[in-house]
């Protein structure tokens, strides 16, 4: 049954790899280039799993309860920490994910102090500082237990919200965009060559992370897609050699980066690219920002602003916006900035 995690895993790792679906760009672009395209495509994935999870959960396939109490404080700092180290390192937990499959060596950099950060807040030196600040938390589990009420009107408003802005993209008219002449065809063409539009990548998203549930609850993992345990796990197991912490979650980030290297061969998209001095600094210290930040809030952009938003946890929903925040601040010190200055100068 963990097998299953690496199949999972290789499905999602394909399918972000050749939808160029980025939860960084997503957040970025809102402030940056004033685009919410990417961001209503992660809206879309979100709303997809939700939906799947409480049919899921209705019919009896699904009884799981996987919200856990608020922890106001720790997820607040640390989903803010998370969202400046995104940016710094170029790409989420997963983007680093298959973007170092893909053979960016700053993506490489950044995983490993993501994994080692995210290890010692877990069992390591950090352990104790992350606990104090998780232990200070409310009761207050599920948006819809604390209203009292059914979560399928959230449902129903998540996805009307979701429709609505659909909705406004496609009804623009499609960019022309510039194309090669295509050099596979059928199944090779649209797999390995074709653009895929970021609604469809979205969609598959969302199916990936509701298959997800089913395949990883069988193994005695009560929970969805996850990538900073896991990551953190692989670091732990490494070191210790201990078997306990080989899970289905492991097999799933494993098979992410598999997936993503498919993709990047199928398409010519591999090379390894050396960055320079400045990038490496800057993607170590993205990817430790990441670590500590995802452990404390309990998750990283998948689990939190993807699964837990899903079956909406407060811990998703307060979480989500407070990311966006960490990235736009990144983003201001990174990007904005200096072109200012640069336009100053000039």
């Amino acid at each position: 049954m963990l097998l299953t995690g690496l199949f999972c895993g290789i499905l999602l790792g394909f399918v972000m790899q050749r939808g160029r679906f980025c939860i960084t760009g997503a957040f970025r672009d809102l402030y940056v280039t004033k685009n919410n395209k990417m961001f209503v495509a992660l809206l879309i994935a979100i709303t997809v799993q939700s939906v799947g999870f409480f049919l899921l959960k209705e019919i009896g396939v699904l009884n799981v309860d996987p919200a856990e109490n608020f922890a106001f404080l720790a997820v607040l700092i640390g989903a803010f920490l998370f969202g400046i180290g995104i940016v710094l390192a170029g790409g989420c937990a997963t983007g680093t994910w298959y973007r170092a499959a893909e053979g960016l060596v700053g993506s490489w950099i950044a995983l490993f102090t993501y994994m080692l950060l995210s290890a010692m807040m877990r069992t390591g030196p950090l352990d104790d500082f992350n606990k104090a600040l998780r232990d200070i938390n409310i009761e207050q589990r599920n948006i819809y237990d604390t209203f009292g009420i059914s979560p399928w009107w959230l449902v129903a408003l998540l996805s009307l919200i979701t429709g609505y802005y659909v909705y406004k993209h496609l009804s623009k008219p499609a960019p022309k965009l510039a194309t090669l002449k295509p050099r596979k065809t059928g199944l090779a063409h649209f797999l390995f060559e074709k653009r895929w539009h970021p609604f469809v990548s979205a969609v598959l998203v969302g199916l990936i992370a509701l298959l997800a549930w089913p395949l990883s609850v069988a193994t005695g993992r009560e929970f969805g897609l996850g990538i900073t345990g896991p990551s953190a796990n692989i670091m732990q197991y490494l070191v210790t050699g201990n078997d306990k912490f080989i899970n289905w979650g492991v097999f799933l980030v494993l098979g992410i980066f598999i997936g993503s290297f498919i993709g990047a061969k199928g398409s010519n998209e591999f090379r390894v690219r050396v960055p320079d001095v400045t990038t490496i600094l800057r993607s170590a210290l993205g990817g430790i920002f990441m670590g500590i930040g995802a452990s404390l809030a309990g998750g990283c952009s998948i689990g939190n602003g993807l699964v837990e938003t899903a079956f909406f946890s407060w811990q998703g929903w307060i979480s989500l916006p407070v990311m966006v925040l960490g990235t736009w601040v990144a983003a201001y010190f990174t990007i904005i900035r200096p072109q200012r200055l640069k336009t100053v100068t000039a």
